[in-house]
C-alpha cells in the first residue's frame, strides 16, 4: 500500500520568492514553529490515503480530470490558519477552475472530503498566538504568478524526510488540458 495524494507543484521562482519572504520570520521564531520543508511545498488537490501499489485506476481518473482542465495561472497571496495552529499561504489567480479541478480529482463521490480552501502549508505550532501574529504579518504577501500545466500523483513517506518529517515522491506527472 502507498499513501497517495494529488497536487500542483510551484515554480522554482515562486518557491524561492516565498523562501525569501519567510526568512525573517523563520529567523525571528527559530523555536515554537515547525516549518515545512520548501522541497515538499505543494498545493494539495485531493488526499487518498492508503492505496494499492498498482495505482493505474487512480492515474486514469486523474488523467480524465486533468484533461477537463486547462493550465492554470496561479500565485501565492495572503495567509491564513487552520485553528491558529497551521499557517498557510493562500492561492490567487484562476481559483475557480482550481476548485473545480480539486472536486474532479475526488475518487469516492459517495463520501467526498470536506471542501478545501486552496492553500500551501508553511508551518505548524502549538502556540496559537504566534500563528495568529504571523497570519497578520503575512496577509499582505503577494508572490509572483506562475503557470501550472500539470498535476502530480505523489506518495507520502512518513518519517523519511528532513528532521523525520514526510518525504514526498512524485509517482506520476499528468498534463492539464
Amino acid at each position: 500500500m502507498k499513501r497517495l495524494f494529488s497536487a500542483l507543484l510551484l515554480s522554482d521562482d515562486t518557491r524561492e520568492h516565498l523562501v525569501h519572504a519567510l526568512r525573517p520570520f523563520r529567523e525571528q521564531h527559530p523555536q515554537g514553529l515547525r516549518w515545512t520543508d520548501p522541497d515538499n511545498w505543494h498545493i494539495t488537490l485531493c488526499f487518498y490515503g492508503d492505496q494499492p501499489n498498482d495505482h493505474t485506476d487512480l492515474t486514469e481518473h486523474l488523467a480524465q480530470a486533468a484533461g477537463a482542465s486547462g493550465p492554470l495561472r496561479l500565485n501565492l497571496r495572503g495567509a491564513g490558519s487552520f485553528g491558529n495552529r497551521t499557517l498557510w499561504m493562500g492561492v490567487g489567480g484562476e481559483v475557480t477552475p482550481l476548485k473545480a479541478l480539486m472536486v474532479d480529482t475526488v475518487i469516492d463521490l459517495d463520501n467526498p472530503p470536506p471542501p478545501q480552501k486552496p492553500h500551501l502549508t508553511v508551518a505548524r505550532s502549538r502556540e496559537r498566538w504566534l500563528v495568529a501574529d504571523l497570519v497578520h504579518a503575512l496577509v499582505v504577501y503577494e508572490g509572483p504568478g506562475f503557470l501550472c500545466d500539470e498535476l502530480v500523483l505523489m506518495e507520502s513517506r512518513m518519517g523519511e524526510g528532513r528532521s523525520a518529517g514526510p518525504r514526498y515522491e512524485v509517482l506520476e506527472r499528468i498534463r492539464l488540458g
